[in-house]
């Protein structure tokens, strides 16, 4: 797998979706990363932090499509109130426990995500989901 990940912070998804087609790096705070599964890590990234089942987060929409369609092209799609929530109020201890769990059930599906990658991924994304959270934005996720 070789997937190109952006988290952003953007106002709203209006804005959001115009990161579509270029991406959000010209124009929105982001970071990057690659190789897993972004719309299958943030639920299981709500589960570990906020409790509740992959399937009911799942048959519940998350997450949310913003803009463009999951079929090899380009996708918009928002974190959840309650993800946002959860990720800016994690401590640090609560961070690297998630990025434990969650490297444990990635390698439990046949893949590898070492947990130091995995914590700064999750501790990035708190200080970001932070940043945006203080300046009234919603944090997205573009790929592909």
């Amino acid at each position: 797998m070789s997937t190109i990940i952006e988290f952003f912070a953007a106002p709203d998804d209006a804005s959001a979706a115009l990161a579509l087609q270029t991406g959000p790096r010209r124009t929105f705070e982001s970071l990057s990363f690659g190789n897993f599964d972004p719309e299958e890590a943030v639920v299981e990234w709500e589960c570990l932090f906020a409790g509740g089942s992959f399937e009911e987060l799942v048959e519940a929409g998350e997450p949310r499509l913003v803009a463009g369609q999951d079929d090899d092209g380009c996708v918009v799609f928002a974190f959840s109130p309650c993800l946002s929530a959860a990720l800016a109020e994690a401590e640090q201890s609560a961070l690297k426990d998630a990025a434990v769990a969650w490297s444990s059930q990635r390698a439990a599906d046949g893949e590898v995500i070492d947990t130091e990658i995995a914590e700064v991924i999750l501790s990035d994304l708190a200080a970001l989901v932070g940043s945006a959270r203080r300046q009234g934005q919603a944090v997205y996720c573009w790929f592909g």
